[in-house]
């Protein structure tokens, strides 16, 4: 880990570090919604100074991932069905006009890059890593912003995503059907080769919408986590 956090220092400045570890542990559940953190906390686990921690903190904040109380903490924010479905929402309405334009071109990388991912995601279903099924499904979409000359996209709605990832992370955690998952990425792809944007379309919509199934199931067994 210590490895890791080198090489994502190196990459950008000591704020962008310490947003991303945090943020990436609120993803991912190390840090539970509801959990109670503070600068100092993070600051000495990080081994930075309290600037960029703050500084952190606050986008976070505006991402609605933390909620800041003065003179009394900071928390994790539970998961919010509302802020779900909008993030939901933009991600469908985008990325279906994304897979209709790449049926008109593609190359031979993205050809390439796509392979592989789906190649990775199989061993992932075979190993039951859902950690890494999530980080490769995430990359999954984002070669399809690449792809369309759109990355500025793909980032910009990033930061809007917080609930909807970790919604379906618990989801993947909670063995939801994996090949569910990956046999859409897989129509999805093949469509693409196929030059049916109609079909493209389709599958994605439905792929976005599996945010939606067992979501009520997830919050009755995990009711402290949510809103």
């Amino acid at each position: 880990m210590e490895n890791i956090n080198i090489n994502i220092r190196s990459k950008g400045s000591t704020r962008e570090f310490v947003y991303r570890t945090v943020r990436d542990q609120i993803i991912n559940w190390e840090i539970k919604p509801g959990q109670k953190i503070s600068e100092k906390e993070i600051s000495d686990s990080l081994n930075v100074s309290r600037t960029p921690v703050r500084e952190a903190f606050l986008q976070l904040a505006q991402e609605d991932l933390l909620e800041i109380y003065p003179q009394i903490g900071t928390v994790v924010s539970k998961i919010d069905f509302t802020l779900v479905e909008e993030a939901r929402f933009v991600r469908e309405k985008i990325e279906r006009a994304i897979v209709r334009d790449l049926c008109s071109f593609i190359s031979e990388d993205f050809i390439f890059e796509m392979e592989t991912n789906l190649t990775m995601q199989d061993l992932c279903i075979h190993k039951g890593t859902n950690q890494r099924l999530f980080e490769l499904d995430e990359s999954f979409h984002r070669h399809l912003f690449k792809e369309s000359k759109k990355l500025r996209t793909w980032i910009f709605i990033s930061s809007m995503t917080g609930h909807f990832d970790r919604l379906r992370v618990l989801q993947l955690a909670s063995k939801t059907d994996w090949n569910l998952i990956v046999n859409q990425h897989k129509e999805i792809f093949n469509c693409i080769l196929n030059k049916d944007p109609e079909g493209a379309e389709k599958v994605m919509g439905s792929h976005l919408e599996l945010v939606n199934l067992e979501k009520e199931a997830l919050k009755l067994s995990h009711a402290n986590y949510f809103k």
